[in-house]
């Protein structure tokens, strides 16, 4: 019996640098786009799309292999981004083991950071914008639900997310070493979404007090900044003004660089005895990366975030085994309960029409 109709597909953190991540990086349009011609291709019968910081990845169910092959095709395409190379840095799952990754993903055990939080807002996330487009049916439904539960248990019944330390925590607490008291630090958000307003919140959380927003949308910078207590600022005054901040958390959802190397040392002159720290939290990449090379200049990047935080990872490490040990049993007893209909959906090769064929259950 065939388990090659379920399936994930995808690259992340694991094998893809950053700088390959920005490359198939989805925009919202992208993404959009994307699904239209997903849904578009024969033998595709159900799929869900998670792109975040860190991974893209493709669940769905499929008839063929080569169904798989022209979700990859389709995805290279759009992003144009050669098949080859894309093949140095997947991944390919089918079967259980592509349910065990979901669960792993969801519960925060495949992140760059054991334990983090997010990942699981963004998998729901995901699924929903999936089935409110009718991309999903029975096997997904049900794997996904079922996935959040068990990644729910997970999280309850060990303590991988004890001593978590998220990206935002971390940019804090190197703004406190390089500024030391917060409480005078002049903070500009280039990004009113979800992440910027995560990190201002930790900033607050420190004392910080003086908060700027701008965003490509002013109303969304207002809103935001109201929400902080924060003034806001128009999108297009980021680089004349960027020399009056100490702190820059860039994490927009632009196609390329924000922050050039011209517009940062133009900031540093103005301000040569007080350092710029900037902390790029997008992707793909908000700020040049020679704007590095700059004397008195600090730029830190999702990656470097991530390894500053994984330094705290003992104690979540500990709670591993165990947390595998859940997962592996629960992605099993929920395989047992899709198997029949992924396989009824599947053609192996030379095979004619799955519904011709006598049924597997």
């Amino acid at each position: 019996m065939s388990t090659g109709g379920l399936f994930v597909i995808g690259a992340s953190h694991h094998r893809a640098p950053l700088a390959v991540r920005e490359k198939l990086s989805l925009s919202a349009e992208g993404a959009a786009a994307l699904h239209e011609e997903l849904a578009g291709i024969a033998g595709l019968r159900e799929f869900t799309v998670l792109s975040t910081c860190n991974r893209i990845e493709f669940y769905g169910v499929a008839e063929t292999p080569e169904t798989t092959a022209h979700v990859t095709a389709a995805f290279c395409a759009r992003q144009q981004f050669d098949a080859a190379e894309f093949a140095k840095f997947r991944l390919s799952l089918r079967g259980p083991a592509a349910v065990q990754h979901l669960l792993e993903v969801a519960a925060g055990l495949d992140s760059q950071m054991l334990g983090e939080t997010e990942i699981f807002g963004q998998v729901k996330a995901a699924y929903a914008q999936a089935q409110a487009r009718g991309a999903t049916g029975p096997v997904l439904n049900r794997v996904f639900q079922k996935g959040f539960q068990a990644a729910k248990h997970v999280r309850t019944q060990t303590a991988i997310s004890e001593g978590q330390v998220s990206i935002a925590n971390v940019a804090v607490e190197l703004a406190l070493n390089i500024f030391g008291d917060l409480t005078d630090t002049r903070i500009l958000l280039l990004g009113a979404g979800d992440v910027a307003e995560k990190t201002a919140k930790a900033f607050q959380r420190r004392g910080a007090a003086a908060l700027t927003v701008a965003s490509r949308t002013l109303e969304h910078a207002m809103a935001l900044a109201t929400a902080l207590g924060a003034s806001a600022m128009p999108f297009e005054q980021h680089a004349a003004r960027l020399g009056e901040f100490d702190v820059a958390v860039c994490a927009t959802s632009a196609p390329g660089t924000i922050v050039t190397l011209a517009a940062a040392e133009a900031a540093i002159r103005r301000r040569p005895a007080r350092p710029l720290f900037f902390i790029d939290l997008a992707m793909p990449r908000d700020v040049d990366a020679a704007v590095a090379d700059l004397q008195n200049v600090f730029l830190y990047n999702l990656d470097d975030l991530a390894k500053i935080a994984e330094e705290n990872r003992v104690a979540r490490t500990a709670e591993l085994a165990k947390c595998r040990a859940i997962v592996i049993a629960k992605a099993d007893a929920l395989w047992r309960q899709v198997e029949a209909q992924v396989t009824a959906n599947y053609r192996p090769p030379g095979t004619g029409d799955p519904a011709r064929e006598p049924s597997s259950t």
